[in-house]
């Protein structure tokens, strides 16, 4: 079973405590600065999975990983704003710590 960082929660089953990253600035592959409040199409957003459940498989805490912003549940813990997801949520994990040959994908 995985902890949560110092956080005062046990995740259960396959569930994922994430913290989405800041809503920053982007720049376009042209070096045009698009505004974190642009509006865009549906877009997928990357986090940072801070607590995992005994029943994770793929995933480890300090993952930076992509899900689908709309299939998401926001919980506060102590202040900061977290997003609860089930494991089969997610859409890949970051190639940081991926292996030679896997894709990173978990579909």
């Amino acid at each position: 079973m995985s902890d949560a960082g110092g956080l005062p929660i046990r995740m259960l089953h396959d569930r994922l405590l994430v913290r989405v990253d800041d809503a920053a600035d982007r720049r376009s592959s042209g070096g045009i600065l698009i505004p974190a409040t642009a509006s865009m199409g549906r877009r997928l957003t990357w986090a940072r999975v801070e607590a995992t459940g005994a029943h994770v498989r793929a995933v480890e805490i300090g993952d930076r990983v992509l899900f689908d912003p709309q299939d998401r549940a926001e919980v506060e813990v102590r202040g900061d704003a977290f997003v609860l997801l089930r494991e089969r949520d997610l859409h890949a994990v970051a190639s940081e710590r991926i292996e030679e040959g896997q894709t990173g994908l978990y579909l």
